[in-house]
């Protein structure tokens, strides 16, 4: 999950198309189609010990992503990653949150993207705030929403793109029902994803996450999970999972950029596990986080 917007102690410097930038005066044309249209990709980066983290993992899923949508970065990888190092120094971030846009571009108001003559490309280098501490000693809720997971028929779930209104709405519905989090299902009602995390369960020592075919972004913090869990002797499978699976599991955690790894006990009113964060939890927790903390 990715809760930023921590107020900065000095103004935001946005790197915009090879720009440095104070945020009020960075500015796109209100004829860029990544807002007229939602056309583009972005990725969001935590950045430890002042070092961009996964950063071969997400740079290669933008630029996959861009590929796929047939959208050409106006930068290699590596201009670009030397620039996401110029945000981060221009904001003084040693632990923090990277923000990756990369739009079409301006265009006009119709919706043909050849009317779009040069990509634009932003980064944003902030301070982030991960959920409320009390919830990674004791868990938390979450709920199943009634709002359906992009279908991956309709865009390929492993593109990051712009296009965020249906995790939006269920977002919405989870803080109506007091939580601040979400399930989604797909389509056939198979478990997807959470709004802005990835899922997993332990049943029996095992591991169990939705595989990226029922819906689910191919999250780096997910992937890295998966790595870290089998080197820790776990066996893990990447599947199927419906409801009656979550609510009868051992234990169940999210991963994502900003949650990193925290414990769910409650799904639906239905108590998981003891209704504690469990050991297979608390374990990869403390592994994820001496990894982060190993990254100088």
């Amino acid at each position: 999950m990715e809760r930023i917007d921590e107020p900065a102690a000095e103004p935001r410097q946005i790197w915009i198309d090879g720009q440095l930038a104070p945020e009020s005066e960075a500015k796109i044309s209100v004829f860029d189609h990544g807002l007229l249209y939602g056309d583009g990709i972005f990725e969001g980066i935590r950045v430890y010990n002042g070092k961009i983290f996964l950063e071969k993992e997400h740079y290669d899923r933008l630029y996959e992503g861009a590929h796929y949508i047939n959208l050409v970065i106006p930068y290699t990888k590596e201009e670009l990653v030397e620039a996401t190092y110029e945000a981060v120094r221009a904001n003084k971030i040693e632990n923090g949150y990277i923000r990756l846009i990369v739009t079409r571009g301006k265009g006009d108001l119709g919706i043909d993207p050849a009317r779009c003559s040069r990509p634009t490309v932003i980064i944003i280098a902030t301070a982030i705030k991960l959920y409320p501490q009390e919830f990674y000693d004791k868990g938390m809720a979450i709920i199943t929403s009634a709002v359906p997971a992009v279908q991956g028929e309709a865009l390929n779930p492993r593109v990051k793109s712009l296009n965020y209104l249906n995790n939006i709405l269920a977002k919405m519905e989870a803080t109506r029902a007091g939580v601040m989090e979400a399930i989604m299902l797909n389509h056939q009602g198979y478990v997807a994803e959470c709004t802005a995390d990835n899922i997993f369960i332990v049943k029996n020592n095992v591991l169990y996450t939705p595989a990226v075919y029922a819906g689910c972004l191919e999250g780096c913090t997910r992937n890295l999970v998966i790595r870290l869990a089998r080197e820790q002797g776990y066996q893990v499978e990447e599947g199927l999972l419906q409801r009656y699976d979550l609510y009868n599991a051992d234990e169940c955690f999210l991963t994502g950029t900003g949650a990193e790894l925290i414990a769910v006990i409650d799904i639906d009113g239905r108590k998981i596990g003891d209704g504690i964060p469990g050991v297979t939890t608390n374990k990869l927790l403390q592994v994820f986080r001496d990894f982060t903390a190993a990254c100088v």
